[in-house]
């Protein structure tokens, strides 16, 4: 009979241990403020990008392209002697294209295209982070054999200051809104819950320029200007009880 006590005993516990009390109900959420702050901090650029190249043409590609070697290699080599770092020239583009002309008959009927020579493009993207050499350099690119000069633009090597000085801002920014806000209410501001940002920057925009003749004299006067980064944050804060 042992046996069977036991066992009715396992059976009547069973219950107590498969019923557990109820969560308690969740309390009411606080009340929040949801503000959006806006912090700006700017610097003269200390980095100088230039995008240059070599336009060849020839009768033939082949002709094109040794035209274009010949030249490329002599301005890459112009432009490192000027200073400039070998991780801080990169090829950017390349191509070698036909030339056509498009003829009419007689009857007024269009003809088929005819290829006429081939043209090669071999452009660079040029680094310079001394900017006192930044005219110099440019001048001596299209003395040396450059004849397209795309584009130069300016940057901010390392952004990482004015990024700090501008989220301090933007945060500050957000939070005089909303302790006006709890003020005006007649609240009191709880603590910070949430905060997300964007982050832009705004420059003159890349300096397009057309092909050039190597007759210029003197460096290239080159202003640099300003650049501004900014920084946009929503912060939701809650209202203190």
């Amino acid at each position: 009979m042992r046996p069977a006590l036991a066992f009715a005993i396992a059976l009547t516990a069973a219950p107590a241990f498969a019923q557990e009390p109820p969560p308690p109900p969740p309390g009411p959420r606080p009340a929040i403020f949801v503000l959006s702050g806006e912090g700006r901090a700017s610097a003269t650029p200390d980095l100088g990008i230039i995008n240059s190249g070599v336009v060849s043409e020839g009768a033939t590609a082949r002709e094109a392209l040794d035209a274009n070697t010949a030249a490329m290699a002599k301005l890459i080599a112009t432009i490192k002697a000027a200073g400039v770092e070998d991780k801080d020239v990169a090829t950017s583009g390349f191509s070698v294209q036909p030339r056509y002309i498009y003829s009419q008959r007689k009857d007024g009927t269009q003809e088929p295209p005819r290829i006429t020579g081939y043209e090669v493009r071999n452009t660079v993207t040029v680094k310079v982070r001394d900017l006192t050499k930044f005219g110099g350099i440019l001048d001596k690119a299209v003395t040396e054999g450059s004849n397209q000069i795309d584009s130069l633009s300016f940057d901010i090597a390392d952004k990482t200051k004015l990024y700090e000085e501008a989220r301090k801002s933007a945060l500050a920014d957000a939070r005089a809104k909303a302790e006006l806000y709890a003020a005006a209410a007649g609240v009191k501001l709880g603590r910070l819950r949430e905060l997300s940002e964007q982050t832009g920057s705004s420059y003159p925009p890349p300096r397009p320029m057309m092909r050039m003749e190597a007759s210029a004299k003197a460096d290239v006067p080159i202003e640099r200007g300003e650049q501004e980064i900014s920084v946009n944050v929503t912060a939701t804060w809650e209202i203190a009880p």
